[in-house]
């Protein structure tokens, strides 16, 4: 009889065991679901090729943790998203990445909702086993029941996490908008009182203009884009004051 209780306890162990692979799974799938949706309402070729890159990243995170879930259907769907997403970093138009990632965003959903069925069949496999628990002993049940409600908690802390990181990709975002924002404003004065001072001293001077190009910027650290604008503000200055001396040997 002490046999068949260690059975049975292991038998519950064991499928205790495989619920946070389908968790880590899950919260991985997720959050690719999360970033091809962004990729999907980029306005630009640069933002999309981004987004999608990070949901690559983490469809292949999942696969390390779906084959032990064995949830084969989301698996399937994950590589399927993968080849796709894949093909994007070498499309040279925003149309030609827009329409692989549209279909990346809809597996990926369709991934999502099947890791959440392995996740409740999983968690509704010792119901399954009922009659065999009710064997154990009491100390026994409080402590599978604990361990039920420790994979709960495992489960919410992973989508808190991944909420969590997502929100801090988007502050970060915004604050690259506003800075880079700054910067054009500040350089768009220079470049207006620049070419006043110019006029008032009836020089004959070449506009000065600066390239407002910012598309990739975004990509970019917070350290690169004040590195960018800081050498436009410089070189800015030099054609100035290059201005300015000619103006005075005329």
């Amino acid at each position: 009889m002490k046999t068949f209780y260690l059975f049975l306890l292991l038998l519950v162990c064991f499928i205790g065991y495989a619920q946070p692979n389908c968790d880590e799974a899950n919260a991985y799938l997720v959050n690719a679901y999360s970033h091809v949706k962004d990729a999907y309402d980029s306005n630009n070729i640069s933002h999309l090729k981004y987004y999608a890159d990070r949901s690559l990243k983490s469809f292949k995170l999942s696969k390390n943790t779906l084959g032990d879930c064995g949830c084969d259907k989301a698996l399937t769907l994950a590589n399927k998203s993968i080849d796709l997403l894949a093909k994007v970093d070498g499309v040279t138009t925003y149309e030609d990445g827009r329409f692989f990632v549209k279909q990346a965003r809809e597996l990926s959903k369709e991934s999502v909702i099947e890791i959440d069925k392995c996740s409740v069949a999983e968690y509704t496999e010792p119901i399954e086993t009922q009659a065999e628990v009710s064997i154990l002993s009491d100390l026994e049940k409080e402590q599978l029941k604990l361990k039920q409600q420790q994979e709960a908690l495992k489960q919410k802390e992973e989508e808190i996490k991944a909420k969590l990181a997502e929100q801090q990709e988007q502050e970060l975002s915004l604050k690259k908008k506003q800075l880079i924002q700054s910067y054009k404003n500040a350089i768009a004065l220079n470049v207006k009182t620049y070419n006043s001072t110019l006029d008032i001293c009836n020089c004959k001077h070449e506009v000065l203009t600066v390239n407002s190009s910012t598309e990739t910027l975004e990509t970019e650290s917070l350290e690169a884009i004040k590195n960018h604008f800081n050498h436009a503000i410089k070189t800015l200055a030099s054609n100035y004051m290059a201005q300015l001396e000619l103006c005075e040997t005329r």
